[in-house]
């Protein structure tokens, strides 16, 4: 995949995050269910995204919108199955050994975690929406974690794509 963004941010110490995208739903097709994806890297020393889960957001600007809570540390994801498969300890056991406080299910089948492109880049969706016909309104998309309050550094955001769903 090429880039697609002509620049990128990086997180650098911070305690509150929250990303905010919008766009007109003029712009997408009408009659067409899309995904909206978080794109971003991890540096290599990038820390705060393992304890503290994420709430994601989709829907039209104004108006109610379901919640999802992810996790953004795609390393975390790792370190739970590498402990579900070796060593067969149950999640309550895992949190109380680890320290782990993640009000996020894990299931045998993964989680709310992203997963690596083909570019490099990770993603993780932040929901869906079917654009109706004739709709002209603003889609908002939203990435926040202001709840736990630890620090954060590390996260390159590569920007928010809007995709129609595979398959839909």
């Amino acid at each position: 995949m090429a880039r697609r963004f002509a620049e990128v941010a990086e997180l650098i110490d911070v305690c509150w995050l929250e990303i905010r995208g919008k766009i007109k739903t003029q712009m997408l097709s009408p009659s067409t269910l899309y995904s909206a994806f978080l794109v971003f890297k991890l540096t290599t020393g990038a820390y705060g995204f393992d304890y503290s889960p994420a709430e994601v957001t989709m829907g039209l600007a104004g108006s109610e919108s379901s919640a999802r809570t992810v996790c953004l540390d795609i390393r975390r994801e790792q370190r739970l199955w590498h402990l579900r498969k070796s060593r067969g300890i149950g999640c309550h056991v895992r949190r109380r050994i680890l320290g782990w406080q993640s009000h996020i299910p894990v299931t045998e089948t993964g989680g709310p975690y992203p997963r690596e492109r083909g570019d490099g880049w990770l993603e993780i969706e932040l929901g869906e929406f079917l654009n109706e016909e004739g709709e002209n309104e603003e889609l908002e998309m939203t990435v926040s974690e202001v709840k736990g309050g630890d620090w954060k550094c590390g996260l390159i955001l590569h920007g928010i794509e809007i995709r129609p769903k595979e398959g839909k």
